[in-house]
């Protein structure tokens, strides 16, 4: 099983649009209610749903190993974030900001912590 794609509800498709272009996402379907974009690689894509009651409650990894020189161009573009680039506990320097609909943004570097982290453990049924 792999995972396709990650859908985000959204209450402004331009707005919403315009923000994730501005983080260097490139745009695949451009509709009036859906729009999806692909990762710098081509290997991964999200989408966004235009929804007239929107409510935001995921949260949306993106992960760039020059983090800190990311954000950095990010805030020169004006964006706010909620938190800057801090390691964590988990091992993973992240740093969160919102798109335009409230969704939480983390963007992070994990290396080879992202999927093994010293605490893994592997469990089928």
């Amino acid at each position: 099983m792999k995972l396709n794609q990650i859908t985000l509800p959204v209450s402004d498709m331009q707005a919403a649009v315009a923000f994730y272009l501005s983080l260097g996402f490139l745009q695949i379907v451009d509709t009036p209610h859906y729009a999806r974009f692909e990762d710098q690689d081509g290997t991964a894509s999200f989408s966004l749903s235009l929804e007239e009651n929107a409510v935001n409650g995921a949260i949306i990894y993106f992960e760039e190993e020059e983090l800190d020189d990311w954000v950095h161009r990010l805030k020169e573009k004006g964006h706010i974030f909620l938190t800057e680039p801090e390691t964590k506990s988990y091992l993973w320097r992240e740093a969160m900001l919102e798109d335009p609909s409230g969704n939480k943004i983390k963007l992070y570097w994990a290396g080879e912590n992202r999927l093994n982290p010293p605490w893994r453990v592997e469990i089928r049924e």
